[in-house]
């Protein structure tokens, strides 16, 4: 990429679009289009074409999505089937209808069955059901990959296709009706510690294995492979090792100061019970994930206390300024 190329990011807002940006401003490209929701609707086809005729990118990194943890995609199958079929559609198709040269369309892990063999490997998609706890999230993402991958070999549209296990890290949100399971944990404990809560009660049992990698290694391995992966094929993007809910429970707690009981809530479901990727192909390429997970929740522990923090400072002055109003 030149920079001065059009280079269209949307989704640039959430926590892997805001990295994406930042580095690419960083590395000195001068002509980043990072439309917001008021000025897209990805999901009005009429809109998403409009746009690209006006603004007619060279090249797009697709990160936008409807996401969330296992609780937003169990109270909202037909949202999260739905909405990402029409976002990914719309914006694969004006991709090609308005000439972009390159595309990156971010996928995610789960689009692997949900008794896949382990480590998962690229080629065991489709060869099993999916997750019965996101399949509607899954099944778009299959659709938008399989549909870049349609237009990569009969139209020779260049495709880069990552597929990252859990993302977590740096502008994540802490919002527990829809975030995923590693933020989720670290405001629980955070929010323990600040109130003095003696237990923290969690979903499943604990036993699920979930693998984990920083949004710094992900934006990193996007770009690395935006110039060394453009044949249409999926690459898994991840660290190669994974741990339970449980272990990654007692690391946040530890990181947290927590030191009361963990309980579990085993009426709740625990998802699929083992999802770590074979990243041999990302390796063989040249890319390996460097931030670990340990460091990784010291920062987002440290981010969360400091967005906690500003909150309740800017709580404390609204009540300051309403007591200052009924003094005055």
């Amino acid at each position: 990429m030149d920079k001065n190329d059009a280079i269209l990011v949307t989704g640039g807002t959430g926590m892997v679009g805001t990295r994406l940006v930042e580095q690419l401003q960083s590395a000195g490209y001068t002509n980043l289009l990072v439309p917001t929701r008021k000025e897209l609707d990805l999901c009005d086809e009429q809109s998403v074409n409009a746009w690209f005729d006006r603004n007619r990118p060279r090249y797009a990194f697709l990160i936008a999505a409807k996401v969330g943890g296992i609780a937003a995609n169990i109270a909202d199958p037909s949202g999260f089937l739905a909405d990402n079929l029409k976002i990914i559609v719309n914006q694969i198709t004006a991709c090609h209808r308005s000439g972009v040269e390159k595309l990156l369309l971010l996928g995610s892990t789960c689009i692997y069955p949900r008794e896949c063999p382990q480590p998962m490997k690229e080629s065991h998609l489709l060869s099993g059901p999916l997750e019965p706890t996101n399949e509607g999230y899954a099944l778009a993402k299959i659709a938008g990959l399989r549909l870049a991958q349609s237009y990569h070999q009969q139209h020779g549209m260049k495709c880069v296709l990552p597929m990252p296990c859990n993302i977590y890290g740096t502008n994540d949100h802490f919002d527990l009706s829809r975030c995923h399971v590693l933020s989720a944990l670290v405001k629980r404990f955070s929010d323990a510690v600040a109130n003095d809560t003696e237990e923290v009660v969690l979903w499943g049992s604990g036993i699920a294995r979930r693998e984990f990698i920083h949004v710094d290694d992900v934006v990193d391995g996007m770009l690395f492979l935006f110039e060394k992966a453009a044949d249409g094929e999926i690459v898994n993007l991840g660290s190669g090792t994974d741990v339970s809910i449980a272990e990654l429970a007692s690391m946040i707690a530890e990181e947290t100061g927590f030191q009361g009981k963990i309980g579990w809530d085993t009426s709740r479901p625990d998802g699929m019970l083992k999802k770590c990727t074979d990243v041999s192909r990302l390796h063989e390429l040249g890319f390996q994930a460097s931030v670990s997970l340990r460091d990784g929740i010291r920062q987002t522990v440290a981010q969360y206390r400091t967005l906690s923090g500003a909150c309740e400072k800017s709580l404390d002055d609204v009540t300051i300024q309403k007591s200052t109003r009924r003094v005055a």
